[in-house]
């Protein structure tokens, strides 16, 4: 039964806390007007039916008493008018049944405690003038039939307690909704600089509310404090190993210039080359994208022109279908532009056709690389994002001029952005799909 209801709950804090407060009020009051309504305004309504029948039991035996119908009838309408009864006698035509409203709660008491006070009655009726009593008893001079003003038998306005109690509801949800708004407003605004730091943006934020969630705010701000102290100081010092690193290689190109060209120059030429790419590709995965702020980008623009370039400088990438309304989403443009090429560069490096599109939904915006190659074993996927480390298969994404790194940094770029990357089939071209997927 509760997993049946589960999904017709509300999923946000503020939804279940005002549900919490609205639903035992709305159960309470409902509580409280049935046992209000059935006890105190049948017991009211049952005296003042009990004083009716008193008022209906003297006139029925005096007309009982009377020896003809002309007697009856003067003596009914005598004392009819002094207790102000509507008496004919005889009557209208008797109705088959007695008759109420089905929500006539009180007509019910009244029904039941004038049958058990008069033996003589033999149909009420509560319908046909819902201001007023009808009822038809039986005496020696023939039906006579009753009518009264419904308000001498129960109590009267008995919606005005409901309609002071919605009031009240009102008013207290009212309060009540300000009062949530006011505590969970601090929440949400926390939940918020902890997403938009988890795609790389740090927004300004200051802890309000209760203490509780001060503290977890004021926690927040140290552990983002303390995090971007470590990726200042960690930039720093790659920075000062970068120029320590190309220095002495620097030197060695200089040297090797001026060397006379022959086998040997040329081996040492092409090893101090691929030293280089090893530095930069471990110097742009240890840095990632820290230092590079998020900014406007056109993503479907940003595709083309990476596909454009990559074809340039290897085999031919399709740009396939872009399913992007238009408009600019905050990204931080070098690190996926990197990003992208490492992916699309590991397709042109085992795949013939290569294709890149774009895909999004209400969440995420999915950059999409698939090739022909003969693709990963899904039990090596999670090994081949993993940095430094190689496959025995035959895709092996992490060998080359490289030192293993492509996939990493894609997958640091895409988490860094509140994304992830998958490595899948591509159903269509037959080798890898790799989806980058960004938060929108």
């Amino acid at each position: 039964m509760s997993l049946r209801l589960k999904p017709l709950l509300p999923h946000g804090l503020f939804g279940r806390a005002a549900l919490i407060l609205i639903l035992p009020v709305v159960v309470i009051q409902l509580i409280v007007a049935t046992i209000f309504i059935q006890r105190h305004f049948e017991g009211v309504t049952r005296q003042m039916s009990d004083s009716i029948a008193i008022e209906m039991r003297h006139l029925l035996d005096e007309v009982a008493k009377e020896p003809d119908l002309g007697a009856a009838q003067h003596s009914a309408a005598e004392i009819g008018g002094a207790l102000e009864l509507q008496v004919a006698l005889p009557g209208s035509t008797i109705p088959a049944a007695d008759s109420r409203e089905y929500w006539d709660w009180s007509g019910r008491v009244v029904i039941d405690t004038l049958r058990n006070r008069l033996p003589e009655l033999q149909v009420v009726d509560l319908m046909t003038d819902s201001r007023g009593v009808q009822a038809w008893f039986s005496t020696p001079h023939g039906e006579m039939e009753v009518m009264l003003d419904r308000r001498r038998v129960s109590a009267s306005n008995p919606h005005q307690l409901l309609v002071l109690m919605m009031l009240a509801s009102a008013l207290m949800t009212a309060v009540a909704y300000v009062f949530l708004r006011n505590q969970l407003t601090p929440i949400t605004r926390l939940a918020r600089a902890a997403e938009a730091f988890g795609k790389g943006q740090a927004v300004p934020y200051r802890p309000r509310g209760a203490t509780e969630v001060r503290a977890a705010g004021n926690a927040f701000l140290d552990m983002r404090a303390r995090i971007e102290r470590q990726i200042e100081t960690r930039t720093m010092m790659l920075s000062g190993v970068s120029h320590d690193l190309r220095t002495p290689l620097t030197r060695m190109k200089l040297a090797l210039s001026l060397m006379p060209e022959d086998e040997d120059t040329a081996a040492l030429g092409r090893d101090v080359q691929q030293m280089e790419r090893m530095v930069d590709e471990f110097l742009a995965f240890a840095r990632g994208d820290a230092m590079e702020e998020a900014a406007p980008v056109d993503p479907a623009a940003l595709l083309r022109e990476v596909a454009k370039a990559a074809s340039r400088n290897g085999r031919a990438v399709v740009v396939g279908a872009l399913d992007w309304p238009g408009g600019m989403i905050r990204l931080r443009d070098h690190a996926v532009r990197r990003a992208l090429e490492n992916l699309i560069g590991n397709a042109q490096r085992y795949g013939q056709t290569i294709e890149v599109s774009l895909t999004t939904n209400d969440r995420a915006l999915r950059f999409v690389v698939e090739d022909d190659g003969p693709g990963i074993a899904r039990d090596q996927r999670e090994e081949a994002i993993q940095p430094f480390r190689r496959l025995d298969a035959a895709r092996d994404p992490n060998k080359g001029a490289g030192v293993g790194l492509g996939l990493s940094i894609a997958a640091d770029v895409a988490r860094s952005h509140g994304g992830a990357l998958r490595l899948l089939d591509s159903e269509r071209l037959g080798g890898l799909r790799a989806e980058l997927s960004v938060a929108r």
